[in-house]
């Protein structure tokens, strides 16, 4: 099932996500239904915060990144994340984000990343990756920690964005996914 996207100014994109058990009721069918919303709306990663659910739950699937080999056959599930360290030398790229739709900026992060997690069958896992598929376990790991992407962006640059934020807030934007809007505000035509 298709779920919405929270959109930018919803309060869950701002919350520390809690930790999950095993026991969490509906967990495969949840990791499921995130997939396809994910594939929906063309992303490459999805964070439980992102569906409304402040939990420490996230997907990535970058394996259509044909330019970067450490992407190639990454699709992962992240539960109860903790990155252990980032590091090695910051490069810059352009990021988006499903909750912030018609936004992007160059984004600086570091090029290799350890993170400690349980996989579906929650078995602990320590890795590390690098290059791009650093870069979305960095980004998805924020929206887990309540952290978006435009954070990391100079004030100037926030300060040229806050009206197109602001239009997100109150649902004055038309996306081709579905998204749920801060107070239940229905999409306006623009």
């Amino acid at each position: 099932m298709i779920l919405p996207v929270v959109a930018f100014g919803d309060p869950v994109l701002r919350q520390v996500a809690e930790d999950i058990t095993p026991e969490y009721e509906g967990l495969s069918t949840l990791i499921e239904n995130m997939f396809e919303t994910m594939y929906d709306s063309s992303g490459i990663g999805l964070a439980a915060p992102q569906i409304g659910l402040p939990i420490r739950l996230f997907i990535v699937d970058g394996s259509d990144i044909e330019d970067d080999p450490s992407t190639k056959d990454f699709k992962k599930i992240f539960i109860n994340a903790q990155i252990l360290e980032e590091f090695d030398t910051a490069w810059e790229y352009e990021e988006g984000c499903l909750s912030i739709p018609f936004v992007r900026a160059n984004v600086k992060r570091n090029a290799k990343v350890t993170i400690q997690y349980l996989d579906e069958n929650f078995v602990q896992k320590t890795e590390t990756y690098e290059g791009m598929a650093a870069r979305i376990i960095q980004h998805e790991y924020d929206h887990i920690e309540g952290v978006l992407f435009t954070d990391h962006l100079s004030p100037l640059k926030k300060k040229s964005l806050l009206k197109r934020l602001g239009n997100i807030t109150l649902g004055a934007i038309q996306v081709d996914y579905k998204m749920s809007f801060p107070g239940g505000k229905k999409p306006r035509m623009i």
